[in-house]
């Protein structure tokens, strides 16, 4: 299960931290190595973030298909249903939607084994003067946390078998 690490203060998201916006961030290690395009096309291709998709469409008009998460993933494209890519590098991706962001990140555990720890986190930008966040932001928070582990912990089951998968 994904665990609940600090935002990396030199990561993309990190940025969002200092200025005081809410972020979080959950971690996971796999033993095989994970470049940031497999995660990208692993996380916005699972059954779980499809449903988001779905309801996106149904509610918001915007459609989204697996091809565009591919262009995504391969940096051909910078737009993907309601996100815009803000930032990017070889090993980080920052989404903007609104007034939130998502963040996936890629890290080698080090040099000498083929693991790798895959990190998705957010933010949420108020948009109150005071920088608070309403009643709303708050209810929701349970779910968020929640459902931030269950798409991070889909993405890792599918890198893994899309590894073993082409391993094999």
């Amino acid at each position: 299960m994904p665990s609940l690490v600090p935002v990396p203060t030199t990561s993309l998201l990190g940025a969002y931290k200092q200025k005081r916006a809410f972020t979080d961030c959950y971690s996971m290690s796999v033993s095989i190595p994970v470049t940031l395009p497999q995660f990208i096309e692993a996380f916005y291709t699972t059954r779980l973030f499809k449903l988001e998709r779905w309801l996106l469409a149904k509610a918001l008009n915007i459609r989204s298909s697996d091809e565009q998460v591919s262009l995504l993933a391969q940096s051909s494209s910078t737009k993907f249903s309601a996100w815009q890519v803000e930032s990017r590098s070889s090993s980080e991706i920052l989404l903007a939607a609104w007034q939130t962001r998502s963040w996936l990140c890629v890290k080698p555990l080090d040099d000498t084994t083929l693991s790798t720890t895959l990190y998705f986190g957010s933010a949420v930008i108020s948009t109150r003067p005071d920088g608070k966040f309403g009643l709303a932001f708050h209810m929701f928070g349970g779910f968020h946390r929640q459902y931030s582990k269950l798409l991070l912990s889909a993405a890792v089951k599918r890198v893994v078998t899309n590894w073993s998968q082409n391993v094999g």
